[in-house]
């Protein structure tokens, strides 16, 4: 039997979704009391508020049922004090093209989130820019083109 795949992800990741789950658990009283005072209004099927609530209440438990899951796959990576580029790590690249630099954070593919500078270690740009050092310049294939990045720092 093979051992199961593990999604990495960091500490603050980890954190964040567990810290979702709670809050979707604070709302299940409330949207089940919704679906008891719909229900009560009489005939379901024409209901609106019924259906309304039944909705909600399927969507949160759909919710907590996929954050558990990924809990429950998830392998919390702590990255090491040093210059290589690796999950957790912040790194400032320049786009050999048009000098254009930006800094990034490598995470897991449950928290990327390009508006805050979060890539994925999956992404295009996180899966060549892993195990480079300061200096290393990479080639990113991209969907529609491929570019260089030079690796400009890491840190934690």
């Amino acid at each position: 039997m093979s051992e199961p795949y593990f999604n990495k992800i960091t500490a603050a990741g980890y954190h964040q979704i567990e810290k979702e789950i709670e809050d979707w658990k604070a709302k299940r009283p409330t949207l089940i009391k919704h679906l008891a005072e719909a229900s009560a209004l009489g005939d379901r099927s024409e209901n609106a508020e019924y259906t309304s609530a039944k909705r909600d209440l399927r969507h949160l438990e759909s919710r907590l049922h996929f954050l558990t899951k990924q809990l429950q796959y998830s392998k919390i990576v702590t990255p090491t004090d040093n210059q290589i580029v690796e999950i957790g790590k912040y790194v400032s690249i320049e786009f050999v093209d048009d000098h254009d630099q930006v800094t990034y954070q490598i995470v897991g593919k449950q928290e990327a989130d390009i508006k805050t500078n979060k890539v994925s270690l999956d992404s295009p740009l996180g899966s060549v820019l892993m195990g480079k050092t300061l200096g290393d310049i990479v080639t990113v294939q991209a969907p529609n083109a491929s570019y260089q990045v030079k690796v400009l720092d890491v840190k934690l």
